[in-house]
């Protein structure tokens, strides 16, 4: 599991990597997107607006982890 180090660090990953939240464990799914902040499928987590937090526990982005693409790799 890496640390998400800033835009330029996510926009070197996969953009289905999946990111899951340090403080409560949530995982930012591309594939999924985000209802609570009206986040469509298919966006990217590099994609994400500046502002955007964590849905469940308001974290920013700063606290989330990489866990894996979607294709099985990685954790989760």
């Amino acid at each position: 599991m890496t640390a998400f180090d800033g835009d330029e660090t996510a926009r070197q990953w996969p953009r289905d990597s999946r990111m899951e939240c340090g403080i409560c464990w949530t995982v930012y799914d591309p594939a999924v997107g985000d209802d609570v902040w009206q986040i469509p499928a298919g966006t990217a987590f590099a994609d994400l607006p500046e502002d955007w937090r964590c849905p469940t526990c308001d974290a920013p982005r700063s606290k989330f982890m990489l866990l894996g693409t979607g294709d099985g790799g990685g954790r989760g």
